[in-house]
């Protein structure tokens, strides 16, 4: 997870992309245009922390992790706190999807 938010700060698109399971429902099919959008994000957005809630291991291929990214856009505070679920796929965990969001 902290690999994933250090991508977005640095506007690491290929990482954000490459840490993104296949199979992920947020993963759209035009990946040119996702990419762009993915930079935008980044470029509009200032990353002021990160705060790891929890992680909990489900099972040796599935994991939770319950983070608090803080975050501002165009002057306004755009924080939130997820629950997300990672997968392993040939021992490395992708990002699949979140399971909570606030």
């Amino acid at each position: 997870m902290r690999s994933r938010y250090a991508a977005y700060a640095l506007s690491k698109v290929g990482y954000i992309v490459q840490t993104t399971h296949p199979d992920s429902p947020l993963r759209p099919q035009n990946e040119i245009a996702w990419r762009k959008d993915l930079q935008q994000f980044c470029r509009e957005t200032q990353f002021m922390g990160l705060q790891i809630v929890a992680a909990a291991e489900i099972d040796r291929q599935t994991a939770t992790v319950t983070f608090r990214a803080i975050l501002w856009q165009g002057g306004r505070d755009a924080s939130f706190t997820e629950q997300s679920l990672f997968e392993r796929v040939r021992g490395r965990w992708l990002y699949v999807k979140p399971l909570t969001h606030k």
